[in-house]
């Protein structure tokens, strides 16, 4: 009996590990979202009052630190394509290399972000851009955005909302589509105390303490 006993706890005590590991290893659910969806607590983060000619990488406005995978000399402050629907003068734009990462290393977890964008092209682009949402060195998810004319240079308001808390974006462009691209007006917005655990976490609450006890009452015969 005491034999029988011990399997059957060892099986929850394996059955509870996997719920863990799946819970651990899920990916976020993201979806896009627009201007609007970012309301109280969210913060703008624009250009202004910089220099043309400042250097992006190593760059920090806002708390928002920038980096950029080729180095300096690629990505600076600058005029870019001009006042757009999404875009207005001084912003980020590539004045070399376009085919870089752009990261974005948040002062605190998020579960919003977005920005205003533009690349050098005047007609419709599948996947102008892609937002990759990273907690620590952890992917989260990820999503592309198809540009169109805003109203002359192709782009758009590229926003995402994630399940899992994020504190690194990571952001690229569609080089082979056009040569250059401009950023603006980044939208943050922060993870309240009041969040919701993950659904795998809430799951694992739900049936993995009942089970224990389902398992420790078997076990003393109760």
């Amino acid at each position: 009996m005491r034999a029988r006993q011990s399997m059957l706890w060892i099986s929850a005590m394996m059955l509870l590990a996997g719920m863990v590991l799946s819970a651990s290893n899920a990916r976020a659910s993201t979806a896009s979202v627009g201007i609007g969806a970012f309301g109280a607590g969210s913060t703008l983060t624009t250009f202004t009052g910089l220099a043309d000619g400042t250097e992006v990488n190593g760059l920090t406005v806002n708390g928002i630190l920038f980096n950029y995978s080729l180095g300096n000399g690629q990505v600076t402050i600058d005029g870019g394509p001009g006042t757009t629907n999404n875009i207005v003068p001084p912003n980020i734009v590539s004045v070399g290399n376009n085919t870089g990462v752009l990261s974005m290393t948040l002062p605190s977890s998020g579960d919003m972000f977005g920005y205003g964008y533009a690349v050098l092209n005047t007609v419709a682009v599948t996947a102008a851009t892609t937002i990759s949402l990273f907690s620590g060195a952890t992917p989260v998810g990820s999503l592309s955005y198809n540009g169109v004319p805003d109203p002359v240079f192709t782009g758009g308001f590229a926003g995402i909302q994630s399940t899992i808390p994020f504190d690194t974006v990571r952001v690229t462009f569609n080089s082979a589509a056009a040569p250059a691209f401009a950023l603006d007006n980044i939208r943050t917005h922060p993870v309240g105390p009041t969040t919701v655990p993950e659904p795998p976490t809430m799951l694992l609450i739900a049936t993995g303490i009942p089970l224990l006890l389902f398992f420790r009452r078997t076990r003393k015969g109760v």
